[in-house]
């Protein structure tokens, strides 16, 4: 295949977790990468492994999200290189754990700025080309939290409500446009969000899915245009029993799931 008809999929929080899986998944259907994450350094090691097992062209763009010029300086890059995104994921996320009134304000407003604004902007910048082609895919990678309130991480839960609301409104939209808009909503997945947040999952008597099914089942959806992804059967079932379940139970249950 001539470069001229390789297509090219940007990736926020692409250096690990289920932004680098999906990067996996992509360059094997020989995608050219645009790899987008704070971390410089293994920003570097992501995209010279990728380049490496699978022999695509990577460029990576360190870039941190809650910065307010982050997506103007990617915009910037793409234009000075006159790439054009076929495929937008929208994969960065952050989150902390613990009662509102306690945990900082700096962080909160960072995980805003990255989870809703970032998010926002960067579908604002690259959606009009691809109407304009007639053709292109956006995965918003959002999480089983999008579907009930979620006390001690009360703003992560709150922001992932926000991107599944305006995933599937926009989809909507997008109707008959060429353009789909897939949100994926994980369950516990063993990547270092974790970790980040300060959440303990031990003892939690949960089962934590693997990163690489998660990416999986979200590039499987985005290709075929679904609306939602909710990878394994558990998480399918919380989600649906959400909404037999009156909401003072399930706000309670949360929380006591989080204690």
């Amino acid at each position: 295949m001539s470069s001229e008809n390789l297509k090219n999929v940007l990736i926020t929080g692409a250096s690990s977790g289920i932004g680098f899986e999906l990067a996996k998944l992509f360059a094997k259907e020989n995608y050219r990468l645009i790899l987008v994450s704070a971390n410089k350094e293994r920003l570097e090691v992501a995209g010279q492994k990728l380049n490496d097992d699978y022999e695509v062209h990577v460029k990576i763009i360190p870039q941190d999200l809650a910065k307010p010029n982050a997506i103007e300086n990617i915009l910037k890059e793409l234009n000075e290189d006159h790439i054009k995104v076929d495929v937008l994921v929208n994969n960065a996320g952050i989150g902390t754990f613990g009662s509102f009134v306690e945990t900082n304000k700096d962080l909160e407003l960072t995980t805003i700025r990255v989870n809703v604004e970032a998010l926002t902007h960067l579908t604002k910048v690259i959606l009009p080309g691809m109407i304009e082609r007639k053709s292109g895919k956006i995965l918003n990678v959002a999480s089983i939290a999008a579907f009930f309130p979620g006390p001690l991480m009360s703003v992560y839960y709150a922001t992932k409500a926000y991107v599944l609301s305006f995933s599937e409104a926009l989809n909507e939209e997008l109707r008959g446009s060429g353009v789909t808009v897939t949100t994926l909503c994980p369950g516990p997945t063993i990547t270092e969000f974790q970790k980040k947040a300060g959440i303990d999952m031990s003892g939690t008597g949960l089962l934590l899915t693997d990163v690489s099914f998660v990416a999986k089942k979200g590039y499987e959806g985005l290709i075929k245009g679904e609306r939602v992804v909710v990878p394994g059967f558990w998480n399918q079932v919380v989600v649906n029993l959400v909404r037999f379940i009156p909401r003072s139970l399930l706000i309670h249950a949360v929380k006591s799931w989080h204690k």
